[in-house]
């Protein structure tokens, strides 16, 4: 979450709910942990601290865009003033409002479709978009047995996903992944171009980058239909993006790591594997004592998982300290500098990639 400090000074900024209405059940656990009542069972994702709306609604929709307590949308706030926000600047090469990273919260009820994300390089070339879609899945809470699906388990032919697809043969697909039965306290890296679906009775935070960018492959357990599930470009030329190769249990050893989400450290533990710093960074702050060593300057979302506390900025810092209690959600701004976590709580703070947004514009990530 590194990134040049600004000269100026800001405050975390206190964020309302921001629950998403989707075609899949879920969303009980994201309103137990905000403190909310949930107004529909289809209300299983919520969308923090966003500067970027949903796909599938008319140019301009404000569906999935954070706001603040007051009503404020945040992607207007960081757009008058990038440099404080995220210390990139006006000419950092994206929408002055980016920030370089989505997080979400999805509480899902019921399984998933299998889909895929386009990398940059494809979204670059067909999609006039900076970014692709590789995300990360940490999990909150899994009910026993439940199990995320991850890449094919053998090399698929092409021709042969092509026809399962369009006879949405969802067996085929799913028996032809690899099924990771997960639990709380695990990080997963979904690079682009993997085929993935999650079961349902997952409670997870999800960072990714800060795209609505799906083809899906099964669209017969969703709202949508064939003609809207490939991004507009038609499933012949989509499908490029989409890998067929088979995603080895060598490989998968490097996108899965386990964290003890009860232990209290003096450092910000980052709790996804290597390969995702390019892409985005996800940490818990849960310090055993005060003045324990700080998250780096740099935009953040910061949700309280537990207890109660204050974010703190390091003494020097010339700002005050922001009081939470479970459940909170923030925008936390460069212009606030290092901070750290004070009281009995668990934070957990996502922000953009290593290098950020220089590896954006100089295409240094494929």
């Amino acid at each position: 979450m590194s990134t040049t400090q600004p000269t100026r000074l800001a405050q975390p900024t206190r964020l309302a709910p921001n629950l998403i209405e989707h075609f899949y059940r879920g969303g009980d656990r994201i309103a137990s942990l905000r403190g909310i009542e949930q107004q529909s069972e289809f209300q299983p994702e919520e969308w923090l601290g966003a500067t970027v709306s949903r796909a599938d609604q008319e140019p301009g929709g404000a569906i999935g865009l954070a706001r603040t307590i007051d009503g404020v949308l945040l992607r207007d706030l960081v757009a008058a003033d990038p440099e404080q926000w995220t210390g990139a600047g006006q000419d950092h090469g994206t929408d002055a409002a980016d920030t370089g990273i989505l997080v979400k919260l999805l509480d899902a009820r019921q399984r998933l479709p299998v889909h895929v994300h386009p990398d940059r390089a494809f979204a670059a070339s067909h999609l006039d978009c900076a970014y692709g879609k590789t995300e990360a899945w940490f999990i909150l809470d899994a009910e026993p047995g439940s199990a995320v699906h991850l890449g094919w388990s053998e090399d698929v032919d092409p021709d042969e996903l092509d026809r399962r697809r369009d006879a949405q043969d969802s067996e085929w697909m799913l028996s032809h992944m690899n099924r990771i039965v997960v639990e709380r306290g695990m990080g997963i890296l979904v690079p682009a171009g993997t085929a993935h679906a999650i079961d349902g009775g997952i409670f997870l935070a999800e960072v990714q980058e800060p795209t609505d960018l799906s083809i899906l492959l099964e669209w017969s357990v969703t709202t949508s239909t064939r003609d809207e599930s490939h991004l507009g470009l038609g499933f012949e030329t989509v499908m490029g993006a989409v890998s067929t190769k088979a995603l080895p249990q060598s490989e998968i050893e490097h996108l899965v790591v386990l964290h003890d989400l009860d232990a209290r450290t003096d450092a910000p533990v980052s709790l996804l594997p290597a390969a995702a710093d390019p892409y985005f960074q996800l940490v818990a702050v849960a310090p055993s004592t005060d003045g324990s060593a700080s998250v780096e300057a740099g935009f953040s979302v910061a949700l309280a998982l537990t207890g109660a506390g204050a974010l703190v900025p390091e003494a020097d810092a010339g700002t005050d300290a922001v009081d939470f209690s479970a459940g909170e959600v923030f925008a936390v701004p460069a212009g606030f500098g290092p901070w750290t976590v004070s009281g009995s709580a668990t934070v957990l703070a996502a922000g953009p990639g290593a290098g950020w947004p220089a590896t954006l514009a100089s295409g240094g990530i494929r």
